[in-house]
């Protein structure tokens, strides 16, 4: 396959003559600054809304990951977070329209970035000055997804899209439907989609167990593992998301209002659960997250599921000013009530999603996120120089309730004040971002009295009832109530070096406030096998990070080499006990035979580059773009050790056609294998993974209707990704393929 991309790459070197029609420019703005995408000179990705739309349906993680230094870790197919450059969690926000999605997937890997795809303007994958408008702790970057709906401006003509979709690897479908109308000088906006997608195929053999080297197991699961090969059980997906939204317009600027819903059911296709069945665990790691490689037995008959509910109120608008010094001034509130219910259920139908809330082997956990923020976003620019400046602030209350309850209920207010410059000089362009945040983490620690010293912290975080569990121990509680100041800027400069060259040298100096979790998390986690101990004296991460870009571009070539460095003092990473300790724990009940793991602080590096080149020239009636991509990232604690789940390198060869209505697009992306492993981590082969979509546009009526048939993992390839804390129990997704139809009106 690598040849037939290499003789494409030769091709596009040979001087062909362009096509004569004149490829129309689409102009795309970055939402927040209101700059255009090729005027910005941070590093930047912009996915745009068709691209989403012609795709199929998947994971935030899993749609971007194609995207040079942008890779996903996931925990099913329903799960993908995103990882920029090796950073996840926490380092990356993910926002919607500029402002934070409060959801719970920092808390643990095997948690949904509840996000709704569904006729969206572009998702923007930003880091460097601009960066700091938007949130805080933005160490890896952010993720903004771009909707329209709250309108900024009047809706000139009608439009209604309904949209119809069908996966062949979980025999799954999907229905969607948006409308924008002005009625009676109101702009109206409604989108809702409905998504249902079984377990999902997956290569032969692709699946390890645990047991399978273990000789006690090996003849007793023999059958079983046959029925396990052609599916993964409990890897079924179901969403239903709406949104409404209006606003009016004049010449003063706008304001407007929307309400949006997303409830989703997934099951969880690993769970670590060996304490139950006193099964033996492994891979003992250093990380700064959740760990894998536990495998669960003897659960065969057990559903493990997670439900959520998203409901979110949005109240924005702008207002022109006649102040010389102040453009307009954009305000924003937004009320997010957020939960997730991990749930177990005795048996597992494939059919039967709404009665498994019944029955289940054991209560439930409600992780909860209530959380309050508004803001508002002065624009001092002019037309020489563009200048914002933002005030923030965000109260955010977090609980765990229930079987799995391993932090007691916590109350986080962040204030921040942000500034961002952009100017032409006579030699260079520059950037520089600066924003202050003085953040409040207000919480508690339960633990037993006769606690260890040395793990004084080695208890059930509960609610405000732990002690009215299953414990007769005495138990004491700790409060704490965290002040952290930071203060993080970042500052860029480029030039043209001549028409077709230019270059971009890009610093920043970004503090990270040690979140809720990290601090005051401290009992079982199930979903990883441990039992984790958060530490209430962690300090701030500390970035120091270097970017060097060149980029050139003529008469259809172009390319650009990025080399980064990040130097990260006071990373924060979770820690497990040698296996000589757990032994010694083992016969502490309320360690439950878990791992125990403490989050704790060292010194971190990370670098690397990313790569690509290509051109575009006429083919046929159309036009013809060939591109070659690699990126590499490599982490290291300041002792030597590598920092676990980075992503290894990759190599990624696409080819996209265009021929008025038609577009035809492969990637083939190469994987390296990655063995520059941490403490305990297993080593993961390379694989090949080669995608496939056409999109045609017939006319119909007073309409259009839009066909994309798509085909994913046509090689069906056995696929780990690395960065997944389940790599083994849970590979990717066999060959795929589907289609989708959107009709627009």
């Amino acid at each position: 396959m690598k040849v037939f991309f290499y003789a494409l790459m030769a091709m596009s070197l040979v001087s062909i003559p362009l096509n004569a029609e004149e490829v129309e420019e689409v102009v795309v703005t970055a939402s927040f600054i209101d700059q255009n995408i090729s005027e910005i000179e941070n590093p930047l990705h912009v996915v745009v809304g068709n691209d989403i739309s012609d795709n199929l349906t998947q994971s935030l993680g899993e749609s971007l990951d194609g995207l040079l230094g942008v890779t996903s870790t996931d925990y099913g197919p329903a799960v993908g977070q995103p990882v920029i450059r090796g950073m996840s969690g926490n380092r990356v926000k993910v926002l919607n329209n500029g402002m934070v999605v409060r959801d719970v997937s920092g808390i643990g890997g095997d948690h949904i970035n509840d996000v709704d795809l569904n006729d969206i303007q572009q998702i923007e994958v930003v880091r460097g000055p601009s960066s700091l408008l938007y949130s805080n702790g933005t160490v890896g970057g952010i993720i903004n997804i771009v909707d329209n709906t709250i309108p900024q401006a009047d809706i000139e003509d009608l439009e209604l899209k309904i949209g119809l979709e069908s996966q062949s690897v979980n025999d799954g479908d999907s229905q969607n439907f948006s409308y924008a109308n002005n009625i009676g000088g109101i702009n109206l906006t409604l989108a809702y989609k409905d998504s249902k997608f079984g377990n999902f195929d997956v290569p032969h053999g692709a699946i390890i167990h645990s047991e399978e080297h273990e000789d006690e197991h090996e003849d007793e699961h023999e059958d079983e593992h046959e029925e396990d090969l052609s599916f993964l059980a409990n890897s079924d997906y179901e969403s239903e998301s709406s949104r409404i939204g209006v606003s009016k317009t004049a010449e003063w600027g706008y304001i407007g209002a929307s309400y949006s819903k997303v409830e989703s059911l997934y099951g969880i296709p690993f769970h670590g659960e060996e304490h139950e069945e006193g099964h033996e665990e492994e891979g003992h790691d250093e990380e700064d997250h959740d760990e894998e490689g536990h495998e669960e037995e003897g659960h065969e008959d057990e559903r493990i599921f997670s439900s959520t509910e998203s409901d979110v109120f949005n109240l924005e608008g702008s207002i022109a000013l006649s102040n010389n010094f102040i453009k307009k001034a954009d305000f924003y509130f937004r009320d997010t009530d957020y939960s997730l219910t991990e749930q177990h259920a005795e048996e597992a139908h494939e059919d039967e999603h709404e009665d498994e809330h019944e029955g289940h082997s054991e209560g439930p956990t409600l992780f909860k996120n209530d959380a309050k923020e508004y803001g508002v976003a002065f624009d001092l620019g002019s037309k020489a120089i563009s200048q914002k400046i933002v005030f923030k602030n965000a109260d955010e209350k977090m609980s765990i309730i229930g079987e799995e309850s391993f932090m007691n209920p916590t109350n986080s207010d962040e204030l921040s004040i942000g500034y961002y410059v952009s100017a032409p000089t006579d030699l260079f362009h520059i950037d520089f971002g600066l924003r202050h945040d003085r953040i409040s983490r207000n919480g508690s620690v339960t633990h037993k009295e006769d606690d260890h010293d040395d793990h004084g912290d080695d208890d059930h975080g509960d609610d405000d009832h732990a002690d009215d569990d299953h414990h007769d121990d005495e138990v004491e509680i700790d409060y704490f109530d965290k002040d952290i100041n930071s203060t993080s800027y970042a500052f860029s400069i480029s030039n043209d070096l001549n028409d077709f060259v230019s270059v971009n040298l890009g610093l920043s100096y970004l503090e990270r406030a040690p979140s809720a979790v990290e601090l005051f998390m401290n009992g079982p986690h199930l979903a990883t096998g441990r039992y984790e101990v958060g530490n209430t004296n962690l300090k701030a991460e500390e970035s120091n990070n270097m970017d060097l870009t060149f980029s050139y571009e003529n008469e259809g070539f172009f390319g650009s080499l990025t080399f980064f460095r990040n130097n990260i003092d006071n990373y924060i990473y979770l820690l497990d006990e040698t296996e000589e300790e757990h032994e010694e724990h083992e016969e502490e009940e309320h360690h439950e035979d878990l791992i125990l793991s403490n989050y704790l602080q060292k010194n971190a590096e990370m670098d690397g580059y990313e790569l690509e080149f290509g051109r575009t020239f006429g083919f046929y009636q159309g036009e013809l773009l060939v591109s070659f991509g690699m990126d590499s990232v490599s982490a290291e604690f300041s002792d030597g050790t590598n920092i676990p789940r980075i992503a290894p390198a990759r190599s990624i060869y696409r080819l996209t056609y265009t021929e008025d209505d038609l577009k035809f697009l492969v990637s083939y992306k190469d994987v390296d294998g990655q063995d520059d492993i941490g403490l305990g981590e297993t080593a993961t082969m390379g694989y090949e993974m080669l995608n496939m979509r056409i999109t045609k546009t017939f006319a119909m009526g007073d309409g259009d209707l839009n066909l994309s048939v798509f085909g994913t993992n046509l090689l069906d390839e056995v696929a780990r990704n690395h960065t997944s804390f389940v790599k083994n129990e849970v590979p990717l997704a066999g060959r795929n393929y589907g289609a989708k139809f959107i009709y627009k009106f």
